[in-house]
């Protein structure tokens, strides 16, 4: 046993022993006393260091990179330069670190430009003056469409020669999603730089520079008015990696920025399956779709920044639980069945559960659950007590659904505008923005939980979009399995038209409500600016999940790639 002395005892060699000595000399002997033969030591082969000083000293956090790209904005440049910067910010993702920054900006140029006595800068090209126009009207300010009458001839037609000028006409084109009713102007832009850039396209006109010809071709898909920012950004990032003159300190903060919130986004993933796989509704009710990592991927279209994490849980809770009841009306359910279910949803008696059968019951008590969990705290955060206003929104949308349910059950065809009446709701997205509101607003203030409930246009508009938008993706293989008739359907049975022809007017009525929402957008509202916002965002999401067919649905193969590019394959960084 060693004794406790043993540890107290303390070994030290002088300061004065080490100055007059020069050294510090090991006077252990070796074991086989052999004074005479050369010392031998083993060696371990050791390869250097990895990362020696040089790189460690290099390291850059994400933190340095937001101070020195925010210097960027600081420094004297023309305006064109300083908006071509804030352009690629927003499209790489990050321009949430520098909102005040850029905003500052924009009023800059607009008080130089259109406040003071406005005459149109001839020297100014139609590159310029198409960002410029849709940068200051995407941030709310008041520009007409007037900028652009000094590019059209006598006859009111943009100049022919405008068609050589590529990257301009991408601009215009960009630009002209931006228009409201009656802007004709930019009407007639979109439509001569489409056929434009489609043009130049087909005949691979810019086959030298790669990336142009890579913008348009993603323009033409989507324009960037239209793009949901989080998933576009991952494209952007690419695309912006390949281009001559790109800022690598920009480029570099995109990709650690993109890695870091990635991260975050992974782990508010691992919560929400943990809840998912506790009350068991994906193993209970196996007819229904077990689309968790879908339904957490529509978060983040309108909310990816860090700081929204609860609300990316919550919401992905709602989207799971309107899959799961969508299934049992559309899929499941029975007649019978299904006016016991939205019996039980309309009264919110507990005891209306007696009459369910057992796999609605789960989802009843799921839902109750749920509702009950986010209310309290809602409460607790905010003070306000929402329990009556979430339940009032999934009774609206039981009973839409259990209207398309008799409508599909006789095999009825309603016109389009009662199909439309009806399916903006069931679509479910008044209800995702009901609870997001929630989720995002504080304080919460009652003129706005009224503005909500009366469905504010700003509501419809974006519902309308979602609405649309799955139709034309959708409805194929919705027909295939037997359900609702759908607005192509609605029409073709009204109008006589073509499948063709019935989708087109699917897609005018989508630039139509674009329009309204332009409009909208810019009016005072009751709403605070971050849920106007994601509230368009989730029209814009409904695009990108729908363009090429039921992203949501169904294992789609380009949103499953799309889905693992932004949620589980980082960016590898040089």
């Amino acid at each position: 046993m060693i004794k406790q002395s043993f540890f107290k005892q303390r070994y030290y060699v002088s300061s004065s022993t080490l100055a007059t000595s020069g050294s510090f000399k090991c006077n252990a002997q070796s074991c086989d006393h052999d004074h005479h033969g050369p010392t031998r030591r083993r060696s371990g082969n050791y390869k250097p260091a990895l990362w020696d000083f040089n790189y460690i000293q290099s390291l850059s956090s994400e933190y340095s990179l937001i101070v020195q790209v925010k210097m960027l904005l600081e420094e004297e440049m023309e305006d064109l330069q300083l908006l071509e910067l804030i352009d690629d910010l927003q499209r790489l993702g990050i321009s949430y670190h520098f909102e005040d920054k850029i905003n500052q900006i924009l009023n800059y140029i607009y008080e130089k430009n259109y406040c003071k006595n406005y005459e149109a800068d001839l020297e100014r090209d139609l590159y310029a003056t198409a960002l410029e126009f849709r940068l200051l009207r995407q941030h709310g300010f008041s520009i007409s469409q007037e900028v652009f009458e000094r590019f059209k001839n006598e006859k009111g037609h943009f100049e022919p020669s405008l068609g050589e000028d590529t990257k301009g006409l991408l601009q215009l084109y960009e630009a002209s999603f931006m228009l409201t009713q009656s802007e004709n102007t930019l009407e007639l832009a979109r439509e001569f730089a489409t056929i434009f850039l489609q043009k130049q396209l087909d005949e691979g006109i810019n086959a030298i520079d790669d990336y142009l010809t890579l913008m348009i071709r993603h323009a033409l898909e989507l324009p960037i008015h239209w793009w949901v920012q989080r998933p576009n950004a991952r494209w952007f990032i690419d695309a912006y990696g390949t281009r001559p003159d790109m800022n690598p300190i920009v480029l570099e903060l995109a990709n650690l920025d993109f890695n870091i919130v990635q991260a975050t986004h992974q782990q508010e993933l691992k919560q929400v399956s943990r809840w998912w796989k506790q009350i068991g509704l994906a193993e209970k009710l196996p007819f229904a779709r077990d689309r968790l990592v879908e339904c957490y991927f529509w978060t983040i279209g309108g909310l990816f920044q860090p700081q929204y994490g609860y609300s990316r849980i919550m919401a992905t809770k709602v989207n799971a639980l309107i899959t799961t009841i969508d299934d049992i009306f559309y899929v499941y359910g029975i007649m019978e069945e299904l006016h016991l279910f939205n019996d039980a949803i309309q009264r919110w008696d507990i005891e209306a559960m007696d009459q369910l059968p057992n796999y609605m019951q789960m989802c009843y008590l799921a839902l109750n659950n749920f509702i009950y969990e986010m209310a309290y705290d809602v409460l607790k955060e905010k003070g306000f007590l929402i329990i009556p206003h979430l339940r009032k929104s999934w009774a609206d949308l039981c009973r839409t659904y259990l209207q398309e349910a008799k409508w599909y059950f006789i095999g009825y065809i309603p016109r389009l505008e009662a199909y439309i009446e009806n399916a903006w709701i069931s679509i479910s997205a008044p209800i995702i923005l009901s609870h997001g509101f929630f989720l995002v607003t504080n304080p919460i203030e009652k003129e706005a939980v009224e503005s909500l409930y009366k469905y504010h246009n700003i509501v419809r508009c974006s519902t309308m979009i979602l609405r649309l938008a799955n139709d034309l993706g959708t409805s194929p293989d919705e027909m295939k399995r037997g359900d609702v008739p759908k607005s192509i359907q609605c029409y073709k049975n009204e109008t006589g038209a073509s499948n063709e022809e019935a989708e087109e007017y699917v897609r005018f009525f989508i630039r139509e409500t674009w329009k309204k929402i332009n409009e909208e957008r810019d009016l005072d509202s009751p709403f605070p600016q971050n849920f106007v916002k994601s509230a368009i965002d989730l029209g814009r999401m409904a695009q990108y999940m729908y363009k090429h067919g039921d992203g949501h649905g169904i294992q789609n193969p380009t949103i499953k790639e799309r889905i693992s590019s932004l949620l589980f394959e980082p960016i590898v960084l040089p």
